[in-house]
């Protein structure tokens, strides 16, 4: 069949018989199709490669036609679309197998109408499991160039209210249409909006508890005496190099960073770790109670995806056998090996950052620039950030690489098995990526780079010294620059991307779009003609790719968030503040995306967010870990205790000054300039150059560079507090956890009372079926 647009250059042919009449006695009720095909026109008669496309592009439709679904073929400027619309027979047996089955026999598909978007799952599972020559399936056939893709088709109506109910601007701080989000893009898309929400409302005490605190170390920011001794000191510090442009320097030049120190290391992070720590597990209880709720709603509490899997097997195939599980100890000994073997080389990128800026600061400390040279470390780690947020771009795409080819090796027997194995390999590498370094600065650096006379070095360098103002403030200047450049240049280009090639597309669209002003109306409503059914494909083709790793992606990047804000909240307070706000457009954002510049993603049916509730459950624990020992052993809360209690004046019964005054002295060694038996010596080459004698440096050591009875005392109160920081934080998660229950009553009791309900209908059923009978 031929029709004519007003360029007079579009072709089009359908492979469909065009009996008028036996079409309209077999007219499906609905209008849109399951899922289109898109492949590039062949030249079969002067390329051999090309006629061998072609025969298994024939081969792989005509096995589609095997199972009664019916292709719908276009061709368009050098295109080739073939729409298909399964029968309602496959649909029929789904459901009925659904019925008889163990645990999906109650989802609410087993009787009535099959939706669009469970056609689309059903038919995309079928496509992806229908193979030619035994081997060769959909995803090889794509890769082969025998066809360019595969993807469904948005429902206008349904998007174009989505887009005024939820995916707009305007809406950011409207409730999401949940249900209508389900009934669309499946029940899978819909519990990560609902997790999201709940994540983001939970986010809003957290925000504000964070806010509180920082602004109560802002009010004590002028009167703190820590930050008087820090500004008004005199005391000369040790070279921060060997080199002779190292000179001796006073404490008095670092007054800002011990500001910003007091900013993040005070009392009231202590009790906000706490907090936080409880937040997590309250945030989780109550999630699994809205999970419930909503799945029950939807009748998939049951629900199992192996069993689906199975049913929709046999939909696809009834001779099909059931593919048998297995386990292989070598396989898995070469995948624990090799994901060890990965491990060591994201952690040998760590050691790399360290070397980075174990050499970058003492060159910046010999710079001309005055600033610079003043403000050398925080450069040095300001860079060093930038440079771990490159890196972890980078080895994004590494690790998928490498989980890809790890599930590979498993040989996992269902698409379940598989995406749970590879969300854990994935979120493992990216965490290590993202936290190695953050681990580094907050335990080991300052306390693995020796002292005066006996320094450690990484290729001649020294390593790393921490503030005499303490060690915090280098983990919350890391903290704060990944998470403000992930958050912000992700989200930038995760718009920006899908809306340029939106706008580019546009241009192409125009050029093929044709009206239908000769057909008619109502017969175009019903059965839309080629031309209408090609402007649609058209339109949805232009729109940017989808897959399953599109949602993927987007939990694995809260999820990281949710690391971030949990793990070293400690150092950074106000790190739930912004992740409120990036969430708040991050919802938009990505609705917008589905619904206006991305395919429609293949709707998928699931009960619960699957793994990635083991993983918030596994990243909480080590938030009360994490958080104890940075307020232990990173922070200077346990050393200001010890000094208070124990060295401070108010130990010895004065009250006439600040119980903390001259802590920031109490703190600090002395190593000598000069060279004889008892003092240390430091710089033979440096000695003429300095008018000084002795310099201080952070530590506990006596004048013997022994260390002191200060720092083992020190030492133990840092393990006591991190003891019991952790066991009272511990107890409290579980009382919080045992106090809310996951399963709400109403749902227990409407569950019971349907199931009933749906018990005692099949029995009247038989019942009136034997009656028949007789």
């Amino acid at each position: 069949m031929f029709f004519k647009g007003r360029t007079g250059d579009m072709e089009m042919r359908s492979s469909e018989k065009k009996d008028p009449s036996a079409e309209a006695s077999t007219l499906p009720s609905h209008r849109t199709y399951d899922a289109v095909l898109v492949a590039n026109m062949l030249d079969v008669e002067d390329d051999e490669d090309e006629a061998q496309k072609s025969q298994k592009r024939q081969a792989f439709l005509q096995q589609l036609k095997k199972k009664k679904i019916k292709v719908t073929h276009i061709t368009q400027a050098g295109k080739e679309f073939y729409g298909l619309r399964a029968p309602d027979e496959i649909f029929e047996d789904y459901q009925y197998l659904l019925k008889v089955s163990d645990s999906c026999n109650w989802i609410g598909e087993v009787n009535g109408a099959i939706n669009q978007a469970n056609r689309i799952r059903i038919v995309d599972f079928i496509l992806h499991q229908t193979f030619v020559n035994s081997k060769d399936n959909l995803e090889k056939l794509i890769s082969e160039d025998v066809f360019e893709t595969t993807f469904c088709l948005h429902e206008r109506k349904t998007q174009k209210e989505l887009r005024e109910e939820w995916a707009r601007w305007s809406a950011l701080f409207t409730a999401q249409p949940v249900n209508k989000i389900k009934e669309y893009f499946g029940e899978k898309v819909a519990l990560y909006y609902l997790w999201l929400g709940w994540y983001t409302k939970l986010l809003v005490p957290a925000a504000a508890l964070g806010v509180v605190v920082f602004l109560y170390a802002l009010a004590f920011f002028n009167t703190n005496p820590l930050i008087k001794e820090v500004c008004h000191s005199n005391i000369t510090m040790c070279p921060r190099c060997d080199d002779d442009r190292c000179p001796v320097w006073q404490l008095s030049v670092t007054c800002t960073y011990a500001k910003v120190s007091h900013l993040f290391d005070n009392e009231g992070t202590v009790a906000f770790a706490m907090f936080m720590a409880i937040w997590a597990t309250l945030f989780l209880e109550f999630w699994k109670r809205i999970r419930a709720t909503h799945v029950s709603a939807w009748h998939v509490y049951d629900w199992c995806e192996e069993e689906e899997e199975l049913i929709m097997e046999i939909v696809n195939n009834p001779d099909c056998e059931a593919k048998q599980f297995s386990h292989s100890y070598l396989q898995s000994t070469l995948v624990l090996i090799l994901i060890t073997l990965m491990l060591i080389v994201i952690i040998g990128f760590t050691h790399a950052l360290v070397v980075f800026r174990v050499v970058a600061a003492p060159l910046m400390s010999q710079s001309d620039w005055k600033l610079l040279k003043e403000h050398a470390n925080i450069a040095a780690v300001l860079l060093g950030a930038v440079l771990h947020y490159i890196t972890i771009q980078i080895m994004n795409r590494v690790n998928r690489w490498v989980s890809h080819k790890l599930c590979d090796i498993e040989k996992l027997n269902s698409s379940a098995a598989k995406e749970r194995s590879f969300t854990v390999k994935m979120f493992t590498f990216q965490f290590f990526t993202l936290f190695s370094s953050l681990f580094y600065v907050a335990f080991f650096l300052g306390r693995i780079n020796g002292h005066p006379g006996q320094y450690v070095r990484i290729a001649g360098f020294r390593l790393e010294e921490c503030d005499p103002s303490g060690c915090l403030t280098d983990l919350f200047i890391q903290m704060a620059v990944i998470m403000l450049l992930k958050q912000t240049l992700n989200n930038i280009v995760e718009f920006t991307g899908p809306w340029v090639k939106s706008l580019l597309s546009k241009k192409a669209e125009k050029r093929m779009k044709r009206k239908c002003g000769h057909c008619y109306r109502k017969a175009c409503r019903v059965e839309p003609c080629d031309i209408c059914k090609l402007q649609d494909w058209l339109r949805n083709y232009h729109l940017c790719r989808s897959d399953a790793f599109s949602l993927f992606e987007e939990f694995l990047e809260m999820v990281i968030q949710f690391s971030f804000t949990t793990i070293f909240v400690a150092a950074f307070p106000l790190a739930p503040l912004l992740a409120l706000i990036n969430n708040i457009f991050e919802i938009r954002l990505d609705a917008i995306k589905m619904t206006r510049l991305e395919q429609r993603l293949v709707p998928r049916k699931t009960n619960d967010i699957g793994v990635w509730t083991k993983v918030l459950e596994a990243v909480g624990v080590l938030a009360v870990i994490t958080n104890g020992l940075v307020i232990g052993i990173t922070s200077d809360f346990i050393p200001r205790l010890v000094y208070r209690y124990h060295y401070g004046p108010c130990a010895g019964g004065s009250t006439n000054t600040h119980c903390m005054e001259g802590y920031i002295n109490d703190t600090l060694s002395t190593a000598y300039m000069i060279n004889n038996d008892t003092k240390t010596f430091i710089h033979s080459k440096q000695r003429h150059l300095f008018n000084v004698t002795e310099c201080s440096y952070r530590d506990y050591r006596n004048e013997d560079n022994e260390l002191s009875h200060k720092f083992w005392l020190v030492l133990a109160a840092r393990f006591a507090f991190v003891i019991l920081f952790e066991h009272v934080v511990v107890v409290c998660k579980f009382i919080a956890a045992w106090f809310v229950h996951d399963n709400p009553i109403h749902v227990k009791n409407s569950r019971q009372t349907n199931k009933m309900s749906r018990l005692k209908k099949e029995l009247r059923l038989k019942k009136r079926n034997k009656s028949t009978e007789v």
